[in-house]
């Protein structure tokens, strides 16, 4: 599936002489979760330097601006859009200078009720720079109120819906997780230093040693005198809700996201699924990247041989974070090729993480039928999206959710296949070593686990005849 906009990475250094390049290759190893823009900001004790811009890491921070931002503290983002527009202005860390000095911020997820903080303080006067919820939270800090705090505790209690958050000051570098943990946030430790980063992957990228993730509700902060920990509010808050989104398709399969291995995941809903929707055929391949290790789960539950269907191409991005449809459906064309010799004259079960919208999927089984496969069996490790998600990842409008508008018969017809499944809810959720009721599947049940104000809804409402739609009335 390559048809969702992701949500952002974080990556962050404190205590290491080479900082800023260490968050430099961090962000490399986390790009896969945001190709919208990318930055760097680090501080010698003293200012803090930021350079962002839109693009790739590679494209955005060159050699001689590390150089610039050569220090012993520094935190990077990548982004992709869920609220606020694409340009520069919304490209992150957000640094801000108010009365307590300069600090950078950085944010995975997103505020459920920052359209109407938004509107308060501009009720009473502050000017906005970004159309970022982000730019809330940084209001929030400045207000004289919060601003007489040591800590963050007050600005955070105010904050609902999605946060993992890390915030950079001359002084120190801060983690924060929401106090449902939507979002991943992991610390570790380096020689001489520490990192937190959204995924371990980008921890094994600078050498880091794995220590633990950031708790739901808590703040680390990491200073001249060490760590200390802190929950900002109280514990009967603090209710996991961990995005299960994160472990079947948004995460690197080499990472562990809420202490699961995600590639070990991933083959456990490929055998599940197995079990739960078995059909005969010839050979099992996977839609790359996504759907290898649920594709290899299948096999082996099978008892199916497994092989390469798809030869992808590498040098094309991944199309869900680019911004624009029709550049989307462009690469697509230009990312996958059918194999010929695995798939001509037999039955193929096709396994895929997801399938949200469509269109792509529909262009990629087409290959499968040009290069002469006999019969195409889809099946999909994890529940048909029928709800939108209001934390941070970009199908918020039913409208563009194919199976939230149409029957399972009507996608299989219109995805032109023998035999379309998906995994059940419950399937997917007993791949998991966490207790069920510790994750958010509320893109496929409806069971928001906290409020979803009215003026967010309508931030992300509109009326939309997609490509599905026009196709399925032919």
């Amino acid at each position: 599936m390559s048809e969702v906009k992701e949500h952002c990475g974080l990556f962050g250094v404190y205590g290491c002489e080479d900082a800023a390049e260490k968050v430099y290759y961090g962000l490399y190893s986390l790009q896969h979760r945001g190709e919208e823009s990318a930055g760097i900001a680090s501080t010698d004790g003293k200012d803090i330097v930021c350079h962002k811009g839109m693009g790739l890491v590679s494209e955005v921070i060159k050699p001689h601006m590390l150089k610039s931002l050569k220090s012993s503290m520094a935190i990077g983002h990548v982004r992709y859009s869920t609220i606020g527009s694409s340009n520069i202005a919304n490209a992150q860390p957000l640094v801000v200078d108010y009365y307590k000095g300069k600090v950078a911020v950085a944010h995975n997820g997103q505020l459920t009720n920052a359209k109407r903080l938004r509107e308060e303080f501009e009720a009473n006067g502050s000017i906005f720079h970004t159309t970022s919820d982000t730019e809330v939270i940084v209001h929030l800090m400045a207000k004289p109120l919060n601003m007489m705090q040591k800590n963050l505790s007050l600005v955070l209690q105010q904050l609902r819906g999605a946060f993992s958050l890390l915030f950079l000051t001359p002084e120190e570098m801060v983690g924060v997780r929401d106090p449902h943990g939507f979002r991943p946030l992991s610390l570790g430790r380096l020689k001489d230093g520490y990192v937190m980063a959204s995924e371990t992957c980008a921890l094994d990228q600078v050498g880091a040693e794995y220590i633990r993730d950031i708790n739901p509700g808590e703040a680390v902060y990491v200073g001249r005198d060490g760590i200390r920990s802190e929950y900002y509010c109280p514990q009967k808050q603090i209710k996991p809700a961990f995005c299960i989104f994160e472990l079947v398709y948004f995460s690197r399969p080499d990472s562990k996201i809420y202490g699961e291995s995600v590639h070990l995941f991933r083959k456990r809903l490929g055998a599940k699924l197995a079990k739960e929707s078995p059909v005969d055929a010839d050979v099992v391949i996977s839609v790359p990247e996504g759907g290898n290790s649920s594709a290899i789960g299948y096999s082996h539950a099978s008892g199916i041989p497994f092989d390469r269907g798809f030869i992808r191409n590498h040098y094309v991005g991944r199309t869900f974070t680019l911004p624009e449809q029709d550049r989307r459906h462009r690469i697509v064309e230009l990312k996958l090729n059918a194999l010929k010799e695995t798939v001509e004259g037999k039955r193929v079960i096709v396994v895929d993480d997801s399938i949200v919208r469509g269109t792509t999927s529909k262009s990629r089984f087409g290959l499968l039928r040009k290069a002469g496969a006999k019969e195409i069996h889809v099946r999909i490790s994890c529940p048909p999206h029928r709800y939108p998600c209001y934390y941070g990842i970009d199908f918020q409008q039913k409208g563009e959710l194919i199976a939230a508008n149409h029957s399972l018969e009507e996608i299989r017809q219109y995805l032109n296949v023998e035999s379309l499944c998906y995994l059940s809810v419950e399937g997917m959720l007993s791949c998991a070593t966490q207790p069920r009721q510790h994750f958010c599947n509320a893109c496929f049940t409806s069971d928001y686990p906290t409020p979803i104000e009215e003026e967010t809804k309508k931030l992300t409402e509109r009326k939309v005849e997609g490509e599905v739609e026009k196709l399925l009335k032919l």
